[in-house]
C-alpha cells in the first residue's frame, strides 16, 4: 500500500510543485514536499502535523531530542514546537517526498467520545513506522486528488478519517489533547494561535496567562513543557523566521524586514538573527541568493 501511495504522491508533486518545492493538494492542510537535492538547516515552529516519509531521508531536531527517519517512517508533532529540520537524502534520480498532513483541531474535538485512546502519556514528537490504516486511508484520500467531483463528496469524510486513525495510533494520547479545550494543550493552543496571529506587538506574560486561564508561573511552566521554550522566544523565533521569509523570497531590506515583524532595533535584531540562524541577515542572504 506505501508503494501505491509513493506513486500516487510522487506523480501529482511531479505536476503541481512550486518553486519552493511544495504541491498544495485539494485536501485543506495536505501538501507534498518534493526535493531534489540535500537542504539546508531549517528553522520553523511548526503546527501540529504528521509527516509520512516516501522517499528520501530527513533529520529533525526539536529541544534535547534529534530523529532521523526514511521511507516508511512518520513523524508526529502534536504540539507548536521549534524544529531545526534537514533533508539529508534526495537526488534527481531520486528526489526526497513527504506527504504532510497539519492536524484540524476541529476534527479532533469532534472525534474526542468517538475515537477510543489508550491511556497514558505520549511525547509530543516522535516517530514511528507509518501506521497501516493511516496510510490505507491517505491512499484513498490521494486517489482523488485529481478527481474533483470524487473529492467533494468523499473528501471531508476521508480526512475526517485520517484524524480518527492518528487517534487510535501510539500518538493517540497527545493528539487527542490537541482537540480538548480545557487541556492544558488546548489552552496553550490558544495562547500560541495568538502569538501567531500577533507576533509583531508587544504582549506581556500576564495577558498570555490570562489567555490560556492560568497564573503566570503555571503557565510559564506548562508553556515550556509543551513547546520547549518560554513564551518570549517562542514570540522571537517567530518574528525571525518571518523577517527571514521576508528577505529571502519576498526581497525586503533587512531594516524593513526587521521594523516589519516588531524589532525596534535595526542591531539587536541582526544579533538575534545570527545567534539563530547561524549567519547575520546580510551574508544569509548573499549566501542564499549564491545558492539560487
Amino acid at each position: 500500500m506505501r508503494e501505491i501511495l509513493f506513486d500516487l504522491c510522487r506523480r501529482y508533486a511531479d505536476a503541481h510543485v512550486d518553486r519552493s518545492g511544495v504541491a498544495v493538494t485539494p485536501v485543506p492542510g495536505l501538501t507534498i514536499i518534493r526535493a531534489l537535492h540535500p537542504g539546508e538547516l531549517q528553522a520553523a515552529i511548526n503546527r501540529p502535523l504528521i509527516a509520512m516519509l516516501l522517499q528520501g531521508r530527513k533529520h529533525v531536531a526539536t529541544g534535547a531530542e534529534s530523529f532521523e527517519y526514511g521511507p516508511g517512517e512518520a513523524m508526529v508533532i502534536a504540539a507548536d514546537v521549534p524544529t531545526l529540520s534537514q533533508i539529508t537524502q534526495a537526488s534527481l534520480r531520486h528526489p526526497y517526498y513527504s506527504l504532510v498532513l497539519e492536524l484540524d483541531t476541529a476534527i479532533l474535538r469532534e472525534l474526542q467520545n468517538a475515537a477510543p485512546v489508550e491511556q497514558g502519556d505520549a511525547p509530543c514528537v516522535g516517530v514511528e513506522p507509518m501506521n497501516a490504516d493511516v496510510t490505507d486511508a491517505a491512499y484513498r484520500l490521494a486517489r482523488l486528488f485529481e478527481q474533483p467531483e470524487a473529492m467533494a463528496v468523499l473528501g471531508d469524510g476521508l480526512r475526517r478519517e485520517l484524524h480518527y486513525w492518528l487517534l487510535r495510533s501510539v500518538h493517540g494520547p497527545a493528539i487527542r489533547a490537541l482537540g480538548a479545550a480545557d487541556s492544558r494543550s488546548g489552552r496553550i493552543s490558544r495562547v500560541v494561535a495568538m502569538l501567531r496571529k500577533e507576533f509583531t506587538r508587544t504582549i506581556s506574560v500576564e495577558e498570555l496567562a490570562d489567555v490560556a486561564g492560568m497564573s503566570v508561573s503555571v503557565f510559564h511552566q506548562h508553556f515550556r513543557a509543551i513547546t520547549t521554550i518560554s513564551p518570549l522566544q517562542f514570540q522571537k523565533q517567530l518574528r525571525l523566521i518571518h523577517a527571514r521569509r521576508l528577505m529571502l523570497i519576498d526581497g525586503a531590506g533587512i531594516a524593513q524586514a526587521a521594523y516589519t515583524v516588531g524589532y525596534a532595533s535595526v542591531s539587536q535584531f541582526t544579533r538575534e538573527y545570527a545567534r539563530m540562524f547561524g549567519a547575520p541577515p546580510g551574508r544569509d542572504k548573499r549566501m542564499a541568493t549564491m545558492r539560487v
